[in-house]
């Protein structure tokens, strides 16, 4: 088979790519709003990228938001869903453990504009390469950047104790709450010093970390909607818009104005 018939005729059966011989190989699928992929995990390290629409990934443990031109870097063996806000063109690079053996957990991570290039160009290439072709190198390539991604915290980890399951779960359905831990505390039974003590062991943050990492991820999902910026600042707990967008780009890179220039 030629370069150009199997370009065309590429699979999107993610089977397909688990028993390769090459580190990497590159899966582009197209979805269109509202689909979803169903609980699953895969043999290979999987990084999933979209150039428009926006991901919500759930595990057992996380929860997280993936916006435009972001990526997702999911280990080998972790069950997730994916939800699609947008029609979404995504590019799946499946890459054995080894080749990105610090993957403990779904990151975020920042796309360069080389990166970019190089997953679009990895995936115009024969799914079967040598190391020394045009994709063998660009596949190089792709570890070496992936290696320098920066991570976003944009990831939402869900707690095992039940109090603070109680309290999280609370916390999302209404973002906009702004009791203290010490109002907390009288509502789910334990004091605020073991509160911070379970958020620190539980969820490897602080409260206030958690809680500006669930609102983020609650506001990228209705801002992927077109609900206004003032609407979405005042649900999730900040006093002016200036005030969320200051806050909400620092965290993801991206202005919340830009969110609906991308979908």
């Amino acid at each position: 088979m030629n370069g150009g018939s199997e370009r065309k005729h590429r699979s999107t059966q993610p089977d397909d790519y688990q028993d390769l011989a090459q580190p990497i190989g590159a899966m582009a699928k197209v979805f269109v709003a509202g689909a979803k992929i169903s609980l699953h995990s895969h043999r290979r390290d999987q990084l999933l990228y979209a150039t428009s629409g926006i991901m919500r990934l759930q595990t057992d443990r996380d929860s997280l938001v993936v916006p435009p031109d972001r990526a997702v870097l999911i280990p080998a063996g972790v069950k997730h869903t994916v939800d699609i806000h947008g029609d979404v063109d995504m590019r799946t690079l499946y890459m054995t453990p080894s080749s990105h053996s610090s993957a403990a957990r779904l990151k975020v991570l920042t796309v360069s504009t080389l990166l970019r290039e190089l997953i679009l160009s990895l995936s115009d290439e024969p799914i079967k390469y040598t190391p020394d072709s045009r994709a063998g190198r660009i596949a190089g390539l792709i570890k070496d950047e992936i290696d320098l991604a920066s991570e976003l915290s944009l990831g939402v980890p869900l707690p095992r104790d039940p109090r603070l399951q109680k309290l999280c779960a609370a916390m999302l359905a209404d973002p906009s709450d702004r009791q203290t831990v010490d109002l907390w505390s009288e509502t789910i039974g334990a004091s605020p010093r073991t509160i911070a003590r379970l958020f620190a062991s539980d969820l490897g943050m602080s409260f206030r970390e958690w809680r500006q990492r669930a609102r983020f991820h609650l506001a990228l999902e209705a801002l992927s909607k077109g609900t206004p910026i003032s609407i979405v600042a005042r649900d999730n707990g900040y006093r002016s818009p200036s005030a969320f967008t200051a806050a909400f780009s620092k965290a993801t890179g991206l202005r919340p104005s830009e969110m609906s220039k991308t979908l």
